[in-house]
């Protein structure tokens, strides 16, 4: 083949049409893991009333589905590399369908952590998936930030979608019907994928080292699972030993990479700075936000008084923030410079929480619709320019494992902060003093969390049952307020940090040959 050949080629796969047909079936998986993960929060009241779950339990079933997709999207993220990431991509959709309906029909807390746990293997596949499929579908730099941009905005659109639809289904049937909403967008990711994604994957990927497979799982959820329970109970032996386990897996983990020849993970990838500095910004980002949000739903239904679809209606503003945000991120990170828009987005999130530490039962609409718009704003900034950096300091046949360990942060920086951030509700709401009156058995329902309560009042007295509900409300939205604040001190913190560790951080410019 000619010079001349060659470039008429890759000309050619520059304006393909195709590419964008594939990036709207991408973004129907971000859709699918965006929704799943903002609906549970609304039907977390029901689901409470019908599965009766303690107030660990609820914690387990918030988290449980993060823990898993932080422990395999490394794995999966290789696998794509080596099997091929629209091969994956499908099979995990199918599989997420699939599974999402054990979900909507668990019947004990004990099923329903299980079903969460199975959603997360498949979850695990979706995400480095699109991202790397992202990265080598556009090699013009400036297409490819506006196609992560409106990945990101689609996932944040799927934030805002989750609450409306899922307000509406369980004002109209079960709680379970939240989860049947994964099925149409899995067929329509599967029957359009098929047509129009392309293969792609490592050309020499090298074979799928299974012990590391089992010591990152093993690590990733020791370490975390010893996090969130010394959170919520205190250091125990249990957790010591989780601990303990779980670092040596990470350990021997990092150790083996550095000596096989295919590695899961090129730990090399950490050398470079920009890579390094977008991924613990991730991290610390999602942790400091994510507690918060998962109570922000009960807050509105639990101390509000706010309808499913009000209280879903009510977070739109911050998904119109991240999507305007994200579509424009990369245009403005090359106008300025990517620390300044990274940076600055992070501490306009961290100011938005610092001003939801004046929260109470009466708060009006107006300050909390505008917090939240600024958290969309800003995280909107501050997400779509690390991704876009995370990707394009690899080489193209990394792709997955650099999208896995970009997810991986997301993933466990969501169930580092439920479980330290929302074991700081827990643990402040399950001090409150019962009033007089209420039943041991009544008074030790209404503990384990604000749910249970609302629901164990209901067969008392309306004086002692307005006290009851009342009490557990105000001890509700003090924790609240103390993870706000503990939230805002970490987002804050986090962007001086990248203000340093993405100095000189550039975008590309150039188109990349394929």
């Amino acid at each position: 083949m000619t010079r001349t050949d060659q470039l008429a080629k890759e000309a050619e796969v520059l304006r393909r049409p195709g590419r964008w047909l594939a990036l709207a079936v991408l973004v129907l998986a971000v859709l699918l893991v965006a929704v799943d993960a903002t609906v549970l929060g609304l039907a977390t009241p029901f689901l409470s009333e019908d599965l009766k779950p303690t107030g660990t339990q609820l914690l387990w079933i918030g988290d449980v589905y993060s823990f898993v997709i932080a422990g395999l999207l490394v794995s999966m993220g290789s696998l794509g590399d080596r099997v091929g990431r629209k091969k994956l991509l499908l099979t995990g959709a199918t599989a997420f369908g699939a599974v999402s309906v054990l979900n909507a029909y668990a019947t004990s807390p004990e099923m329903m952590i299980a079903a969460r746990a199975l959603l997360g293997v498949a979850g695990a596949t979706l995400m480095p998936s699109t991202l790397a499929l992202i990265r080598n579908l556009f090699h013009d730099p400036r297409e490819r930030s506006l196609a992560i941009g409106i990945w990101g905005a689609m996932a944040s659109a799927g934030a805002a979608v989750g609450p409306v639809v899922g307000g509406f289904l369980l004002e109209h049937f079960w709680w379970g019907s939240v989860f049947l909403i994964n099925l149409p967008v899995m067929v329509v990711l599967v029957l359009v994928g098929l047509r129009y994604i392309p293969e792609s994957k490592n050309p020499a990927p090298g074979p799928w080292d299974l012990p590391s497979v089992a010591l990152s799982l093993i690590g990733m959820i020791g370490v975390v699972y010893a996090v969130k329970e010394a959170a919520a109970h205190g250091l125990r032996t249990d957790m010591a030993v989780a601990a303990v386990i779980g670092a040596a897996a990470l350990a021997w983990f990092v150790r083996r990479q550095f000596r096989l020849e295919a590695p899961l993970l090129d730990m090399r990838l950490f050398h470079h700075r920009g890579f390094s500095g977008a991924v613990l910004a991730d991290l610390l980002t999602i942790l400091g936000l994510s507690g918060l949000v998962f109570f922000l739903s009960q807050f509105l239904q639990l101390v509000q008084g706010r309808s499913p679809l009000e209280a879903g209606l009510a977070e739109l503003p911050a998904a119109v923030g991240a999507v305007t945000a994200g579509l424009i991120a990369g245009n403005v990170a090359r106008r300025f410079s990517v620390r300044s828009v990274v940076s600055g987005g992070l501490a306009a999130v961290g100011l938005a929480l610092a001003a939801l530490t004046l929260l109470d039962r009466s708060s009006g609409y107006p300050m909390l619709g505008a917090s939240l718009l600024v958290v969309g704003v800003g995280a909107g900034f501050a997400f779509t320019v690390t991704a876009d950096v995370i990707l394009s300091s690899v080489p193209r046949e990394q792709a997955g494992a650099a999208s896995a360990v970009s997810e991986t942060a997301y993933e466990l920086g969501a169930a580092l902060g439920i479980a330290v951030l929302g074991s700081i509700v827990t643990g402040v709401y399950s001090d409150f003093v019962s009033p007089r009156g209420v039943p041991a058995a009544t008074s030790a329902a209404a503990h384990e969390s604000l749910g249970g309560a609302v629901e164990a009042s209901a067969g008392l007295p309306d004086a002692t049952a307005g006290a009851l509900v009342t009490a557990a409300q105000d001890a509700f939205v003090e924790g609240l307020r103390i993870a706000a604040g503990a939230g805002a001190a970490v987002l804050l913190a986090t962007a001086v940090a990248a203000w340093f560790l993405l100095r000189g951080q550039k975008l590309e410019e150039g188109v990349e040959h394929p």
